[in-house]
């Protein structure tokens, strides 16, 4: 009778522990979800800023991730449009999973002194950056724009 307690314990004690590694070992491979604030972003001449926070879900087996963005967008050019003031104007661009590529959002806001939230989610994302410009009130082309700056990669994950 005891030898059969011992045997249950120590099956029920094995089973345990295999239930236990299982899941760790089922996401040992998935890339962490991440999220962080990123920015602030400048255009030339610090005339548009953006910042914001940025986060990323992957699926079970780290194969597809969404990316949700939120940030603010502020114009800071006081000058009026007649004096040459400009918007404020952020892109971002995403890589996907092949190195590709692509504009993904792009936001204007013209109104100093003041600022416009915005948020977007994209899917199957490498890589994610973003520039932050100016732009003509009644234009389509940005100018006065800063470097690309990375505020997500995968890659280090």
């Amino acid at each position: 009778m005891l030898k059969k307690i011992a045997t249950g314990l120590a099956a029920v004690a094995a089973t345990s522990a295999l239930a236990l590694a299982l899941p760790a070992a089922a996401y040992a491979s998935t890339p962490d979800d991440h999220s962080e604030y990123w920015g602030p972003v400048y255009a030339q001449h610090h005339q548009a800023k953006a910042q914001g926070w940025v986060g990323v879900d992957w699926d079970r087996r780290g194969r597809s991730n969404e990316v949700t963005v939120r940030g603010r967008l502020w114009d800071l050019d006081n000058r009026t449009y007649r004096a040459g003031g400009k918007c404020a104007f952020v892109a971002f661009q995403a890589s996907d999973f092949d190195h590709d590529w692509s504009p993904v959002y792009y936001k204007k806001y013209c109104g100093y002194p003041g600022s416009k939230w915005f948020q977007f989610q994209e899917h199957d994302v490498l890589s994610l950056r973003t520039k932050v410009c100016q732009i003509g009130p009644n234009s389509n082309f940005p100018v006065k724009c800063g470097h690309w700056q990375y505020i997500y990669t995968a890659e280090g994950e």
